[in-house]
């Protein structure tokens, strides 16, 4: 059966009509005021000038036939990736612990590495599924980790369910979360590496600094800091947004995947039409088809999230910007990454259009004697593309190892 549309479709042709509208109708001379070395204003004054010389007809007729082009390929990526016989396959990996809708996936244990070694728990983000820690079998974060002489125990946060509807950060970290740190312990017989990755970095610091006596070292993967190093007019945006919500998501205790989604895709708005451009042209039974369908697969498998998770977010993080500030509270302390005792990792992926560097900059300049990382990758792909292995996945099991030495 074919895969649904994914939400990419309806935005990318929003972008092509609006982008369309814009460029037909710029005005000669524009933009008003630039500085002698502004590349993009320059570009632009070039392009209004050109536009005014060929006439809006002329231009939208070629415009016409380049975003033909241009949705004719994307459409035949989408439905190359729709028809794509590849599943992922289930990934048999032992459940060492269970509490509601939270379960530790132990790859100690699961044919990938010694069952018996120093324990890394590895906390994905909230809002997305934890595979991509383990997207295939010959392409995994948690089996790589393993090879290195580690036990990785992956938290697979599940679904919020009828316990987890009404769940705020403070019930997640106290919770779940705090009880999946002392599980990992006591399958560890002592304090454990704790790995957090996006959102679950930031988990990850504040449960750091709650149970410090269980924490042997601290890695902290893509994790945003200071939500308004970068793009600050955007981010107080989102945090405004979430006033909004009970009229998007009426009386329900989760927000959905479409809105989350929808989040994401303002961030780099163009990103879908490029890459199933760039699909349409693999072969598909080729090595780079199916990694790009698990991905794909793995972003439309979203997780809603809980309600008062998601406004707490928005407001605290985004608009308010409380953890660079030092305002951020967990059961009421204050989160202050410069108590961290831990030996600390971060690892500031420096293509990253999902969580800035300058915002996980901020963490590592907080936090004591802390080691950085900057791999030339995106957000997502340290986590999934064909050299984070050797670039990014190696380095990180080292430095964790060293620390049990």
């Amino acid at each position: 059966m074919p895969r649904p549309l994914p939400a990419h479709l309806a935005s990318a042709m929003s972008l092509w009509l609006s982008s369309r509208a814009a460029l037909t109708s710029l005005p000669s001379g524009w933009p008003p005021s630039k500085t002698p070395d502004d590349a993009v204003g320059r570009r632009l004054s070039e392009l209004a000038a050109e536009i005014a010389r060929r006439g809006p007809e002329g231009v939208g007729a070629a415009l016409d036939r380049l975003l033909r082009r241009r949705a004719e390929a994307f459409l035949t990526g989408i439905e190359a990736y729709r028809g794509h016989p590849f599943r992922r396959p289930p990934p048999h990996v032992a459940v060492s612990w269970q509490a509601g809708a939270a379960r530790l996936l132990d790859y100690g244990i699961a044919g990938n590495g010694p069952a018996v070694a120093p324990t890394a728990l590895i906390v994905p983000s909230l809002i997305n599924r934890y595979y991509i820690l383990d997207l295939l079998r010959e392409r995994s974060f948690a089996r790589d980790l393993a090879t290195a002489g580690l036990r990785p125990l992956v938290l697979d946060w599940g679904e919020p369910g009828e316990a987890e509807g009404d769940f705020t950060l403070d019930d997640y970290i106290s919770g779940p979360l705090a009880a999946a740190l002392s599980a990992a312990v006591e399958i560890a017989g002592g304090p454990v590496a704790l790995c957090g990755y996006c959102m679950g970095g930031l988990l990850a610091v504040a449960l750091a600094l709650r149970q410090p006596a269980d924490v042997a070292a601290l890695a902290l993967l893509a994790t945003p800091w200071d939500f308004h190093a970068e793009r600050q007019a955007q981010a107080r945006l989102l945090g405004d947004l979430v006033e909004l919500l009970p009229v998007l998501i009426g009386d329900s205790r989760t927000a959905p995947v479409s809105l989350v989604q929808s989040l994401f895709v303002a961030l780099d708005p163009f990103l879908a039409e490029r890459k199933f451009i760039r699909f349409s042209g693999l072969d598909p039974a080729g090595e780079a088809a199916r990694g790009f369908v698990a991905l794909e697969d793995w972003i439309n498998d979203g997780v809603p999230l809980a309600r008062r998770v998601a406004t707490e977010c928005a407001r605290s993080w985004y608009r308010d910007n409380e953890p660079a500030l030092g305002r951020w509270r967990v059961a009421g302390e204050p989160v202050l990454p410069e108590k961290i005792a831990a030996p600390t990792l971060l690892v500031l992926p420096s293509r990253d259009r999902i969580v800035p560097p300058r915002s996980a900059a901020a963490l590592a300049a907080a936090i004591p004697g802390a080691a950085v990382m900057r791999p030339p990758f995106g957000h997502i792909g340290m986590m999934a593309s064909t050299e984070a292995p050797k670039a990014v996945w190696r380095p990180i099991g080292q430095w964790l190892r060293a620390q049990f030495d």
